[in-house]
């Protein structure tokens, strides 16, 4: 069986370059679909810590977590706090299948990595999506990170590599656990496919939220111990620190 879809055609009508906001209804002035009005209004990530990307009261530092227990991963890239409405555009299309807000998502976060090649991040080699259990993908009938990852590619023309990596352990769910519950959660969770080409290169996981970090973490290590160069972790939102307002 086939879970994972392959769609060639666009998610959604694109008409004589004229189509409507997903958020508010209203004809769009951009590119996506999305207006002007509704993506200012998203919940842009602003001052964050430089490498887990956990939001921060001031620009340029590192988050105490990340000075006293470096994470694998070099860097995270992720556009918003995990906010309305992103919240809820990441849960629609994570478990209601509602892909048109996941290719909106993509779309600009692309957009923000773009911007980023432009300035000073490294651009990778591959793009490699945070692999679900087989288990797990049976019952939703898709990867979201997968989708992600193969659109981010499409769109930045970096080669997506969705066979390197996968999930051996069909673990509890990771939410509602702290970031050490999470981290023995993952423990030999995850395990590189024979043949998977990772010496000397730069890497980047795609996922959709980030919120410990425990999962970019093992799976960080695991590809910095087959021989990465580096790893980076692109993902859509950052959740704030426990106890903190959205």
């Amino acid at each position: 069986m086939q879970c994972q879809p392959h769609y060639q055609g666009q998610v959604y009508i694109w008409l004589k370059n004229k189509q409507t906001c997903l958020l508010c209804d209203e004809p769009t002035d951009t590119p996506q679909a999305i207006c002007t009005a509704c993506e200012t209004e998203l919940p842009w990530l602003g001052d964050h810590c430089q490498v887990c990307a956990l939001p921060l009261p001031a620009a340029g530092l590192t988050c105490g977590q990340c000075l006293k227990q470096p994470p694998a991963f070099a860097q995270v890239v992720a556009p918003w706090r995990y906010g309305f409405p992103v919240d809820s555009l990441v849960s629609r299309f994570k478990h209601n299948g509602k892909w048109p807000f996941g290719r909106l998502l993509a779309e600009l976060l692309a957009q923000s990595l773009q911007h980023r090649f432009s300035e000073d991040l490294m651009r990778p080699d591959a793009l490699l999506p945070v692999p679900l259990a087989r288990k797990r993908l049976r019952q939703r009938g898709y990867n979201q990170a997968a989708m992600l990852a193969r659109w981010l590619g499409e769109i930045l023309q970096i080669p997506c590599d969705e066979t390197s990596l996968q999930r051996t352990q069909d673990t509890p769910s990771q939410q509602g656990l702290d970031a050490r519950a999470r981290q023995r959660n993952l423990r030999h969770a995850f395990a590189l496919m024979p043949g998977a080409v990772v010496r000397g290169r730069h890497l980047a996981l795609v996922d959709d939220v980030l919120t410990t970090g425990a999962t970019a973490h093992a799976l960080a290590r695991l590809l910095l111990t087959a021989g990465a160069r580096r790893v980076d972790v692109y993902c859509l939102a950052r959740t704030p620190k426990p106890g903190e307002p959205d």
